[in-house]
C-alpha cells in the first residue's frame, strides 16, 4: 500500500486559488494538508495484519527463541517494508518469541510480503526441527488511492517495416553496427536466410536449410536467439539449430527437447510441446520457489526492485502472474502474444499485448504495472492482418511482430518500439 504523492493534490489547489478569498485559500490549504496527512496515516497503518500474523506464528511455535527473516516481493515502498518489519518483530515479541541466530533458535520464521490483484498477501513459513514446514498467511485489501491518483504518461507505439515474403516468417533477428542495421536473419519454416543491408536495400547473403526428422506441427512456431560466441541459435518444435562461428555460415540442426530461453533475471527457460503450439508450463530453473505454471503461449517479465514479476498468457486465455511465491490468475481482454520491453518512457518498462481489432486485423497496445493491475499507457496501433508472433529483441528495448497480411497473403515483419509522447 504505497503512500500517495501529495504534490499533484497541492498543485491542483494552487492553480485554482486566484479565484478564492484569503480566508477560503487558507481554509482550503489546511484541508488539503489534512487530507494528505490522512492518506499517509492510512497507508502506514499495518498494525492489524501485523497482530494477526504474529498470533498465527506464535500459535505454531509457542514462546521461545526463533530466527526471523523478512523478504519483500511486493510493490510496497522501503518505508512501508521497514515499518512492517519493525511492527511484526514487536508483535512477535509480545507473543513470547525472542529473536536469535539460526543456530541458536528452536524455530525459523521466514515472512514473504507478496500481493495479488486484490490483496497484499503476507506468508510466513515456519520451520521447527525436522518437522514439515507450517504456513501461516494473512490477506490485506489493497488501497485504490494510489491507483486513483496515478496518471500514466501517454506513450506512442511505432512500427517499422523490416521484411516481407510469401513464406511464413517465424522470427527475425536484426544485427546492428555503429551505423545501424547491417544484417537480417529470417527464420522461416524450412530455412534461415541471411540478408546484408547494402546500397539502401536488403540483399541475399546466404540461405541455410533446417534439417528436421519429423513433419512440423500445423501451427509452427520458432525463435531466433543472438549469441556472443556464434551468430545465433534457432529453436523450433523438437529441433535445435546452431550457426557456425565464422563465415561462410553453416547451420547444424538436431532433434532436441531442450527448453527455449525466455530471458529475464534470472534467465528463465521453458519447454515447448513439440507437437503443439504452446509451452508446457514447466520452468527451468524456476521463478523463486515456483517451477511450473499453466500451459501458455507467451510470457513477459516485469523487473521490480526486489524481484521479477512474470506474466504468462495461458492457453485458456487467462493470464497468470508469478512472483516466486504466488500464482495469481487474471482474465484480461488480451490476445495470446505479449512481450516486455525496456524504454526511457513512463515507468521504464512496458508490456506489449495483442488484441483483435477491426476484423480481420490485430492491434498492439502498451501497458504498465504500477502494482498488479495493468494500466493502459498507449493507444492501439493497427496492423494489416493477424499477428502470428511477437518476440522481444535481444537488447530488450524493442520487439519483433510478424503479421499475416489478410489482403496479400504475405508475411510481414515489423520492429515495434515505444516512444514518449509530446
Amino acid at each position: 500500500m504505497n503512500s500517495p504523492n501529495p504534490i499533484p493534490v497541492y498543485t491542483r489547489l494552487i492553480l485554482r486559488m486566484p479565484c478564492l478569498g484569503p480566508r477560503l485559500i487558507a481554509r482550503t490549504f489546511s484541508l488539503a494538508i489534512l487530507f494528505v496527512l490522512t492518506l499517509d496515516g492510512f497507508a502506514a497503518d499495518w498494525s492489524q495484519p501485523e497482530q494477526q500474523l504474529a498470533r498465527k506464528i506464535a500459535a505454531v511455535t509457542g514462546p521461545g527463541a526463533a530466527a526471523f527473516d523478512l523478504r519483500n516481493q511486493s510493490t510496497l515502498t522501503k518505508k512501508d517494508v521497514d515499518e512492517i518489519t519493525h511492527g511484526l518483530r514487536a508483535q512477535l515479541e509480545a507473543n513470547g518469541l525472542r529473536f536469535a541466530a539460526p543456530e541458536q533458535a528452536a524455530a525459523a520464521v521466514t515472512i514473504t510480503l507478496s500481493e495479488n490483484l486484490q490483496d497484499y498477501v503476507w506468508v510466513a513459513e515456519i520451520h521447527q526441527g525436522t518437522n514439515e514446514p507450517v504456513i501461516a498467511m494473512v490477506n490485506i485489501p489493497r488501497s485504490d488511492l494510489a491507483r486513483t491518483l496515478h496518471e500514466p504518461s501517454p506513450l506512442v507505439i511505432r512500427k517499422t517495416p523490416l521484411w516481407a515474403q510469401d513464406e511464413r516468417i517465424l522470427d527475425i533477428a536484426v544485427f546492428e553496427e555503429m551505423t545501424g542495421m547491417s544484417h537480417l536473419a529470417v527464420l522461416s519454416t524450412e530455412q534461415v536466410t541471411l540478408y546484408r543491408f547494402q546500397d539502401g536495400r536488403w540483399q541475399l547473403d546466404q540461405a541455410m536449410p533446417i534439417a528436421h526428422p519429423r513433419p512440423w506441427p500445423r501451427d509452427l512456431r520458432g525463435r531466433l536467439i543472438l549469441r556472443a560466441d556464434h551468430l545465433f541459435d534457432a529453436y523450433l518444435p523438437g529441433v535445435f539449430c546452431q550457426s557456425s562461428k565464422a563465415g561462410p555460415l553453416s547451420l547444424t540442426c538436431h532433434g532436441s527437447d531442450d527448453p527455449w530461453p525466455l530471458g529475464g533475471e534470472p534467465n528463465i527457460s521453458v519447454f515447448f510441446a513439440p507437437n503443439r503450439n504452446f509451452f508446457t508450463g514447466v520452468l527451468a530453473p524456476g521463478i523463486g520457489k515456483q517451477t511450473s505454471t499453466a500451459k501458455f503461449y507467451s510470457a513477459a517479465p516485469i523487473p521490480r526492485a526486489n524481484y521479477t514479476l512474470w506474466i504468462f498468457v495461458a492457453t485458456d486465455g487467462s493470464q497468470h502472474m508469478l512472483d516466486g511465491v504466488t500464482d495469481q490468475t487474471a482474465h484480461l481482454n488480451w490476445g495470446s502474444d505479449l512481450a516486455g520491453i525496456s524504454t526511457s518512457c513512463g515507468a521504464g518498462w512496458q508490456v506489449l499485448t495483442t488484441a483483435r481489432g477491426e476484423a480481420p486485423t490485430d492491434t498492439i497496445r502498451a501497458y504498465e504495472f504500477p502494482d498488479r493491475d495493468p494500466v493502459l499507457v498507449s493507444a492501439a496501433i493497427d496492423f494489416p492482418g493477424i499477428i502470428t508472433a511477437l518476440w522481444p529483441e535481444a537488447k530488450g528495448k524493442s520487439a519483433i511482430a510478424v503479421v499475416h497480411n489478410t489482403e496479400t497473403g504475405s508475411y510481414e515483419a515489423f520492429r515495434i518500439t515505444v516512444s514518449c509522447a509530446g
